[in-house]
């Protein structure tokens, strides 16, 4: 019995093989390391290759006697989207029906789904949970969202059971090497404006919220990967098809964000304030009741962890060479 990880040598994925690793779960992984670093999936196997090859796919799920699949492996940048929407149907959608043939064809029922609250878009409410309907404002997060009614149609056309685990806004790392390697949320954004010695962007403080800046919700990978976890542990057991968010159940503005950046970096964290960008919503916060209840899953780590630990690895990222496989 394994679990395949496709996307597992990327940010959130290395960090969901090493959670099942850790609890003794056999792995392996997927990756077509567009984004994804090899050396980061050991001492899982990885299968370099996409999720839109299908005879690779199925020789993978054979070899390795898979039994059930986390599902990871997209594209996630919300702009990039906009401009190349061909692109993102593709990789997101062509990619998982792909991926959901292979395991039809071999019988495997169990599926962990990599969603988000982009599928949201700007919910007019003061805690999103997963009955909030979906209006996504980008290509990105209507491949989410229709990714979720592809997993409806297959559990009630061929027994599919799925969890489609739906992200907050993701930060930190569980150890430096693991850490994200892109920069383009809040965190690491303030870390490259400061070591580039720039004061870091606001965008808007006349937001209807009590220190006029956005609200989100953060929440450390290593919860996430946990979440994935127990997912997947549930499925094993027997349960049902479920949607989830995954989130602290609690927001954090913009200023709160710089103030314990300009904590844990010793840095001078004075914004620079610019035009609110379009689009962005005042708070988008999680309630977290449902996956509490159904899957015992509570998030543990606060932004002070999930900024020291982002922060640690940013800087071991600028001493080190790029890790590689092999």
């Amino acid at each position: 019995m394994t679990w395949l990880v496709t996307g597992g040598a990327g940010y959130i994925g290395a960090h969901v093989v090493r959670e099942m690793l850790g609890q003794g779960l056999r792995v392996v992984a997927v990756d077509d390391l567009s984004t994804g670093v090899a050396g980061r999936v050991r001492p899982a196997p990885l299968v370099v290759g996409s999720v839109l090859d299908r005879a690779l796919l199925d020789r993978t799920i054979a070899e390795h006697d898979v039994t059930g699949v986390v599902h990871i492996a997209a594209k996630k940048q919300v702009g990039e989207s906009v401009e190349d929407p061909l692109t993102y149907y593709r990789e997101n959608i062509s990619g998982l029906v792909t991926l959901l043939e292979a395991c039809r064809s071999a019988g495997v029922d169990r599926f962990v789904f990599s969603s988000s609250a982009a599928t949201y878009g700007l919910p007019d409410v003061d805690l999103v949970d997963e009955d909030t309907p979906g209006v996504p404002l980008s290509p990105y997060g209507e491949t989410k969202l229709v990714g979720e009614w592809v997993m409806r149609d297959c559990a009630a056309a061929f027994g599919l059971r799925y969890m489609a685990l739906r992200y907050f806004n993701v930060a930190g790392t569980a150890s430096p090497e693991l850490a994200d390697p892109g920069v383009f949320n809040l965190i690491p954004l303030v870390f490259r404006e400061l070591d580039a010695g720039a004061r870091p962007k606001v965008f808007g403080n006349d937001y209807p919220t009590p220190d006029g800046t956005c609200i989100r919700d953060y929440v450390h990978v290593a919860d996430i990967a946990a979440a994935h976890l127990a997912a997947a542990r549930a499925l094993d057991d027997g349960a049902g098809s479920a949607t989830y968010n995954i989130g602290r159940g609690e927001g954090s503005s913009v200023l709160e964000v710089l103030e314990v950046i300009g904590q844990v970096t010793g840095r001078d964290v004075t914004p620079q304030v610019v035009g609110r960008r379009p689009g962005d919503p005042a708070r988008v916060v999680a309630a977290v009741s449902r996956i509490r209840d159904g899957l015992g899953f509570s998030a543990t780590r606060d932004l002070h962890d999930m900024v020291a630990t982002a922060w640690a690895g940013w800087r071991a990222a600028r001493d080190r060479p790029p890790l590689s496989g092999g």
